[in-house]
């Protein structure tokens, strides 16, 4: 085949990738798909605006939790962390629990009594340890994230985007062990609790590798993943949501068809390249 034969081929295999206008299919206020491996935009909707980040601030909490904690630390439980709103997982403040237990209740069950007690247990009180998770945030170039609580229920002045989101679980994710717990679906605490995955991407969406889900009334429907196929990957931040299962699966979809486009419109630029030398 010709190199002018090859050039037509992949142009008109170019054309037929065609791109949704994916804005007028989903509810989300707020979006961001990332390339996983260059941090590249593949789309966004007011990537910058921020909003409260709801539960997906958990990923901070546990990647911090995962760092600083031994799986057999025992961690108490105070009475504020035990009397945290739903979801929990109604920890006894009479008890310790295991920091392995308590991490997989916050990344999958998105516990915010273990979210609290974590925090307590490694900075001494809240306000203490979402200081560090701040840093944490700037340290991976989530420049507008700011934390006030370790589990993500409103407050005032807390607020994330969705590209400080995408930012913050690329990096996570990094963390062989963190994205191991991020793909279970359930898992058997040391006391016999089975703890659920909050993720239903993990068995709705192909290629799903981990996510994290939120919601509060002044949040609504907040989330964060990663997905993988076909040797690509990419990270879907969406926040404000009415609709995010359906919004999750959108984007991905879109994502990965994005990424085919421009693999495509490189393989065209480099026949024509090859095709000019060769004149």
């Amino acid at each position: 085949m010709s190199i002018s034969q090859v050039k037509r081929r992949v142009g008109s295999l170019s054309k037929r990738v065609t791109l949704p206008r994916i804005n007028r299919q989903i509810s989300s206020k707020c979006v961001m798909v990332m390339d996983a491996d260059s941090g590249r935009t593949l789309y966004a909707l007011a990537p910058d605006t921020p909003r409260q980040p709801a539960s997906t601030i958990k990923v901070l909490t546990g990647s911090i939790a995962l760092k600083s904690l031994q799986d057999q630390d025992r961690v108490g439980v105070s009475r504020k962390a035990s009397r945290m709103p739903r979801s929990k997982v109604y920890l006894d403040p009479r008890k310790k629990y295991l920091a392995d237990d308590l991490i997989n209740a916050v990344l999958l069950a998105s516990a915010n009594d273990a979210s609290v007690a974590l925090a307590e247990e490694i900075g001494g009180d809240e306000r203490k340890f979402a200081h560090m998770m701040n840093l944490r945030a700037k340290f991976w170039g989530a420049k507008r994230t700011i934390c006030k609580t370790a589990s993500g229920l409103t407050a005032r002045g807390q607020q994330s985007t969705a590209r400080d989101l995408a930012n913050i679980f690329r990096h996570a994710m990094k963390d062989p062990e963190f994205s191991r717990r991020m793909y279970k679906r359930k898992v058997t605490t040391s006391d016999g609790k089975t703890l659920y995955n909050h993720n239903k991407a993990l068995w709705r969406v192909r290629g799903t590798q981990g996510g994290k889900t939120g919601y509060t009334a002044a949040a609504r429907q907040t989330y964060v993943g990663q997905f993988s196929r076909d040797g690509e990957t990419i990270i879907v931040a969406i926040m404000g949501s009415e609709t995010m299962w359906s919004d999750v699966k959108k984007l991905v979809d879109y994502g990965f068809r994005k990424k085919q486009q421009i693999r495509l419109a490189r393989a065209e630029s480099s026949a024509a390249k090859e095709q000019t030398s060769l004149n």
